[in-house]
């Protein structure tokens, strides 16, 4: 593999500086570094990977949060958002020269994004639907089923789950993730793990799992042989600071060569912004009790806790109470996902105007009675079945929140009944 000179010299001046900070006897006690032209000299670059002392705390926060299980600080990369990191991985994986092109499995509904990226690297995706009857869980049949349907058309390499889900609201279960990682591995496909609204859990009687700690737990050979990459990332759960771009890849049981090459990927963007890096490591290491700020960390976050609870509560109640609806508990994540039933002429005048049925109704939701969501067709819903997507986050930062504002449910009940499910053209 070819090596960039830039990248040995890069990466042996941080060994040089470890080592000094080590106290190893050399012929100078620091590095001057006239490499990037830094014109503030005050560490507006950072090692490639992130801040050595913030990724060995990330490494730290992954050990306690998997039961033990070790994390090598070496194979964690903080990025400028989760999504750019998995962008990185994809380009590993997907070869756009190859024949049959290299396919993903990814799940429907899915977070538009990642498909957007995997098309554009010139990969294929191959959906696997989740089950929308059984609160949207991940059956390893489909998964079979999806993988037999990529014969003759692409050579699927990776599997993508994301969980807690985007933007269904599921959580998976032990078994579910048992019954993927053994898939994973028969089928030697690399495991992507979108684990972003990790924090963003709340099902009762709900418990979140982590791929690698599932992973670690089943113990050899599999725990030694899968492939697997798990994302966070600080624009989600309780931090929430989108803009400030803060995101980690955790790799495991990858080739040392493929490192190098992700190493060299990850390089070209120099790193990842400073400010990110310290937003990422507040998140993995909040106020502990006894520090000064932790009864505020504490009050603030005990209150976005049981405000989401009850948002989610009255997502289920009130839209499974409106006819032309249906929707699954909502147990993790940002989001809810439900169901929506048009009458055939709404959907008659939807072709007419050349637009999808669930676009059709979300632009006359938002002209009707001034409400912003987003179609289900930008998420590979199943054929055949029409769905809207909001935020259930906005409840976070917007003093209107979605559905704790009392005049919501009536708006949607004037736009459903009036406007759509008895539409009269």
């Amino acid at each position: 593999m070819e090596k960039l000179g830039s990248t040995v010299l890069a990466s042996r001046a941080n060994q040089i500086k470890e080592e000094l900070r080590q106290k190893l006897r050399k012929p100078y006690k620091q590095v001057i570094d006239l490499y990037w032209g830094d014109p503030h000299a005050a560490g507006s670059y950072t090692a490639t990977a992130g801040i050595p002392e913030i990724v060995h705390r990330i490494s730290e926060f992954i050990t306690k949060r998997d039961g033990g299980a070790p994390s090598d600080p070496e194979n964690i990369y903080i990025s400028p958002g989760s999504q750019w990191a998995l962008r990185n991985i994809l380009k590993v994986l997907v070869n756009s020269q190859a024949s049959p092109r290299t396919g993903v499995l990814t799940p429907g509904p899915c977070y538009p994004l990642t498909n957007f990226t995997i098309k554009e690297l010139g990969g294929v995706t191959v959906p696997y639907c989740l089950s929308e009857e059984q609160g949207w869980e991940l059956q390893v049949e489909e998964l079979h089923r999806a993988l037999d349907s990529a014969k003759g058309v692409c050579n699927p390499v990776a599997l993508y789950v994301i969980n807690p889900g985007n933007p269904a609201g599921y959580v998976q279960s032990r078994k579910t993730m048992q019954e993927v990682i053994r898939f994973a591995s028969e089928k030697r496909l690399f495991l992507l793990a979108d684990e972003v609204y990790q924090k963003c859990v709340h099902g009762e009687n709900c418990k979140f799992l982590y791929y690698k700690r599932v992973l670690s737990e089943m113990g050899p050979p599999l725990s030694d042989t899968v492939e697997l990459a798990s994302f966070h990332s600080a624009s989600k759960g309780f931090m929430g600071e989108c803009g400030l771009r803060g995101g980690y890849v955790e790799l495991v049981n990858l080739d040392p060569d493929v490192m190098k090459c992700i190493y060299k990927l990850f390089s070209t963007d120099t790193c990842a912004p400073v400010l990110s890096q310290i937003a990422l490591d507040l998140m993995t290491n909040p106020p502990q009790p006894g520090d000064p700020s932790y009864p505020l960390y504490s009050e603030e976050t005990q209150h976005i806790k049981t405000m989401m609870v009850h948002n989610v509560k009255r997502v289920f109640e009130v839209l499974n109470s409106l006819p032309g609806f249906s929707c699954q508990p909502v147990e993790g994540g940002a989001f809810a996902f439900p169901r929506l039933y048009l009458p055939p002429k709404a959907i008659q005048k939807a072709k007419e105007m050349e637009m999808e049925p669930d676009l059709f109704y979300c632009m006359r939701l938002l002209e009707e009675v001034g409400v912003l969501v987003k179609p289900g067709m930008e998420n590979e819903q199943k054929e055949g079945t029409l769905h809207i997507r909001f935020g259930n986050d906005a409840a976070i930062n917007a003093s209107n929140r979605i559905m704790g504002c009392h005049q919501m449910p009536l708006a949607w009940r004037q736009i459903i009944h009036h406007q759509i499910l008895h539409y009269d053209p």
